[in-house]
């Protein structure tokens, strides 16, 4: 596949759902200052992905300039369930390296579906990507922006509510804009 596109696609997602809806209100800033790492691994196999999620641990560590990392795994894990299954090896790998509670990882999948929601439910789409991604996260920075944000425990509501609002065919176009965007 071409990293490029892929990059592209969910770049647009970043900039169109996550700031321009502002579902999470901390993510602009980190955009702005060319602080979130996309990358794309060419991973096949879950092996393969937990050795790479490895590695963009370490540069984490090793890099501070990177603020977070969404890691992209379009080759591996597209059946949503495998994918939530998979989490657990990823969170595994966190206490492995003595890493837990310094990052944690966020979930983000084209099927993404939160429990008790229907699989066309809109409120999927606040964690629905044009690929199948880990989100790398610094908890020490996240704890510090939900310090500093008002009524920050209310985010996901207000985001169900404004995806509702929004309603199913115009998150589908948006959806599909962010395919039409790598193209470009």
């Amino acid at each position: 596949m071409d990293h490029e596109k892929i990059i592209k696609a969910v770049r647009h997602w970043v900039e169109t759902l996550v700031v321009g809806l502002n579902l999470c209100p901390f993510a602009k800033r980190e955009l702005i200052n060319n602080r979130v790492r996309f990358t794309v691994t060419d991973a096949t196999t879950e092996q393969q992905l937990l050795e790479t999620l490895q590695a963009e641990l370490q540069l984490l560590n090793d890099d501070r300039s990177i603020e977070t990392t969404l890691l992209i795994h379009p080759d591996v894990l597209q059946d949503f369930y495998d994918y939530n299954e998979f989490l657990d090896y990823a969170d595994g790998l966190l206490v492995q390296l003595e890493l837990d509670g310094i990052y944690q990882i966020a979930s983000f999948h084209p099927n993404y579906q939160f429990a008790d929601t229907e699989p066309d439910d809109v409120e999927n789409y606040s964690n629905r990507t044009p690929y199948p991604l880990l989100h790398l996260i610094r908890e020490q920075s996240l704890e510090r922006a939900i310090a500093n944000y008002p009524n920050s425990d209310q985010i996901p509501q207000r985001n169900v509510e404004l995806l509702r609002s929004l309603g199913s065919k115009k998150m589908q176009a948006l959806f599909q804009s962010h395919f039409d965007a790598a193209e470009k």
